[in-house]
């Protein structure tokens, strides 16, 4: 780790919540008391005298790239191990739905981000959603520079799709503070249960339950994500 890094101090962290409890036909326990699944993130606080900056941020990421790090708007620092296995197949079955209808519907109209992109939003908070996308003219809009790190936008589209390892209330507070950083759309995808939520500015979120088909609207025009795939066992 860079020595900036290496010299603060940190205050305290928070433990993370417990995990809401999976299906366990699908996910076997170990000793009969801790599910099989990934460590839940944790946050770590800084010392009032320390603060996390864009420039410390990255040098942490770049020392650890083995970690999904994420930023929150107060400034703490949150620690995510990465997805297991199961978790990176659907993941990639999300992506490739939405590029192949971005290279084909979709062409021209914007690009693609996948899980290991990072995002600067509004408020502050550096946010990596599983899958994105931006419209052309407001990622162009960017500087060269801007876009070489964590471009300080709030994509147009998000997309999270829960783990074992995830608290659903805590993905559900992700949507909101992506909508309330200026995301169009939000897709909470939870293979644990089977269903979709859909998050737009100003509504309620509306729950789809084993779907067929997810209609991309007007923001995502053309699209429509088939999430067998990614829902199934």
């Amino acid at each position: 780790m860079p020595t900036e890094a290496r010299s603060h101090s940190i205050r305290h962290y928070h433990p993370p919540d417990p995990v809401d409890a999976p299906d366990p036909r699908r996910y076997p326990r170990l000793d009969g008391d801790l599910p099989l699944m990934n460590p839940s993130p944790l946050t770590l606080c800084f010392a009032p005298e320390v603060e996390l900056t864009d420039e410390l941020f990255w040098k942490i990421c770049a020392a650890n790239p083995e970690l999904r790090l994420e930023r929150t708007a107060e400034g703490d620092l949150e620690i995510m191990y990465p997805a297991g296995s199961d978790s990176g197949y659907r993941n990639a079955e999300l992506t490739y739905q939405l590029i192949h209808w971005s290279k084909t519907i979709g062409r021209g109209l914007g690009f693609v981000f996948d899980s290991s992109a990072g995002f600067k939003l509004p408020s502050g908070a550096t946010k990596g959603p599983d899958a994105s996308w931006i419209a052309r003219d407001r990622w162009l809009a960017l500087t060269p520079e801007q876009r070489q790190r964590f471009a300080p936008i709030c994509p147009d589209f998000v997309a999270e799709l829960r783990s074992p390892s995830d608290s659903k209330r805590k993905l559900r507070e992700k949507m909101a503070e992506y909508l309330a950083n200026g995301a169009r759309l939000g897709w909470l995808i939870d293979p644990l249960d089977g269903t979709v939520e859909i998050y737009r500015p100003g509504r309620e979120p509306e729950t789809l339950t084993k779907p067929e088909r997810v209609d991309g609207g007007d923001v995502l025009p053309g699209f429509v994500l088939e999430p067998r795939g990614i829902l199934s066992e």
